[in-house]
């Protein structure tokens, strides 16, 4: 008989704790988020049996629907983007817990309507009142659906039960407005009722940098300023604003990608070692980090800070106009699509090592990741002609598109001289585990339903993130006139690259 052999590194892979009877209550249901995610997402957890007998999904929106009508709508988007399939008993048992029902946001009746249906669903499906409302709406419909919550008691739950909320980002965009917004929110919930998703968090990569660290121990002696040189963050993007241009023109790269995702990101680098992997102690970590963070002066944002705008060009052989020719932009409009800044941290581990971020549409690739450079040898010992200067090391986190970590360094060529070359020790999520990584927002919706916030950003961490920002985006407004241009296609402004020559570095090319 011929035996298979297991992978070993799927050992324990299956070791998950199921969530208590629950249901998730979407609002926004109709949106593009609930379709291409968020049911995804939840279908791949139910296939896992990850989730508790009795899961049931309520969405609701201002459109009226069936639940029919509901069902064959999800249906009809987990066909047109994803490869599950949908005509087995897999499906039917997760569609029999799809429901929906209308409502509108500001009536009151409407919450009436949906406490009464939920109070049914408990008694029909055995959800046992634990509630996970999720916020996939305009920003401007989280203060109003919290509030409503509130007033009609559907914000606390019963002794022994939960009431939880996802909200979706962007959380505020500015500091003004997020501190207005968590302290609305605040009004209506305890903090660890609030789940402010960020879905970089949920990525294998950026999950693994704590691992990276933490759970191997040769790493922490030269994670500081004696051995690291610098840091690189890259989020690049090939395509262009698609049809967001009206929505983009509000954000723009900063607002979009740096002030959360990326600064998130950073600090799961920079961070000190919290005394448990418990939510609030990781969290207390990674806010230091953002309290340690050096603040930009107005005056100071061009020697830290630089934009751009994509023009007409080409990316992967085709012809792309610029972005000021985008559908809903306007022909005049300064808004950046390309951000670099380099960050400091002012503390002992990190002192005098940058932190140089950049995000960016139209760039010649779609890839994230984190390059750790490290400081060069103190004393070149191959000193013959054919060795030339040795490139220094890199330890690179890719997050997307091809999940794995990349340790680079010097090698001997095969031959009688020494000629050094840079090699690669490479680690790959598809090919070590032999299995695709799960989306970000599977393991995300699982720990709210699992009251695990370690991935999930603080009101505190919020707002910090936006003092850090605010005065760039208040020098780009008011005082820094024009914008450079950089062809679609490219790696962005000429500016980007002088940010970091005048350190006497360069970027990574990923």
């Amino acid at each position: 008989m011929e035996t298979t052999l297991e992978n070993p590194l799927h050992e324990g892979l299956s070791s998950i704790r199921t969530p208590d009877p629950c249901a998730v209550i979407i609002f926004g249901a109709s949106g593009d988020l609930t379709k291409r995610k968020l049911v995804p997402a939840l279908y791949s957890l139910a296939k896992q049996n990850l989730l508790p007998g009795g899961f049931t999904i309520v969405g609701t929106a201002r459109t009226e629907m069936s639940h029919e009508a509901f069902r064959k709508v999800m249906k009809e988007s987990m066909q047109q983007f994803t490869e599950e399939e949908t005509s087995g008993a897999g499906w039917q048992n997760f569609e029999a817990g799809l429901f929906y029902i209308a409502t509108d946001p500001g009536n009151p009746q409407s919450y009436d309507n949906m406490r009464q249906f939920l109070e049914k669903i408990d008694r029909e499906r055995g959800t046992s009142g634990n509630r996970l409302f999720y916020l996939s709406t305009p920003p401007s419909l989280y203060s109003p659906i919290i509030k409503m919550l509130g007033e009609k008691k559907m914000n606390r739950a019963q002794q022994e039960k939960w009431v939880r909320v996802i909200i979706e980002k962007p959380f505020g965009r500015d500091l003004d407005s997020a501190r207005a917004l968590n302290t609305e929110v605040l009004k209506v919930l305890h903090e660890d009722q609030v789940y402010r998703i960020d879905h970089y968090l949920g990525k294998e990569t950026v999950q693994n940098i704590m691992v990276l660290r933490f759970a191997n121990r040769i790493f922490e002696p030269i994670w500081n300023q004696q051995f690291i040189d610098h840091v690189q963050i890259t989020s690049a993007e090939s395509i262009g604003v698609e049809n967001r241009g009206g929505y983009y023109e509000q954000a723009g790269a900063m607002r979009d990608m740096i002030q959360n995702h990326m600064l998130q990101t950073l600090t799961l680098i920079a961070m000190e070692p919290p005394a448990a992997m418990e939510a609030n102690a990781v969290r207390d970590e990674k806010t230091k980090v953002l309290r340690a963070m050096r603040h930009i002066k107005v005056d100071e944002v061009p020697t830290y800070a630089v934009r751009g705008q994509y023009s007409e060009g080409a990316v992967g052989g085709k012809k792309v106009i610029g972005y000021r020719q985008e559908q809903g932009v306007n022909p005049e409009s300064n808004t950046e699509t390309f951000a670099a800044i380099k960050f400091m941290i002012d503390n002992w581990r990190w002192a005098d090592v940058p932190f140089y971020v950049r995000s960016g549409k139209r760039l010649p690739k779609r890839v994230t990741e984190v390059a750790i450079q490290f400081r060069k040898v103190p004393h070149q010992l191959f000193k013959n002609e054919t060795s030339g200067p040795l490139d220094p090391n890199f330890l690179i986190a890719r997050i997307q598109p091809d999940e794995g970590i990349s340790l680079k360094f010097g090698a001997k060529l095969p031959g009688q001289a020494i000629q050094i070359r840079p090699v690669s020790m490479d680690f790959q999520y598809g090919s070590s585990f032999g299995k695709k990584s799960p989306e970000a927002y599977e393991r995300l919706l699982l720990d709210a339903m699992l009251g695990d916030s370690t991935l999930y950003a603080r009101g505190d961490q919020v707002e910090l993130s936006w003092e850090l920002v605010m005065p760039i985006l208040e020098c780009w407004k008011n005082k820094c006139t024009g914008i450079p241009q950089y062809e679609a296609g490219s790696w962005g402004p000429q500016e980007s690259d002088a940010l970091l020559e005048k350190d006497g570095r360069k970027w990574r090319r990923p």
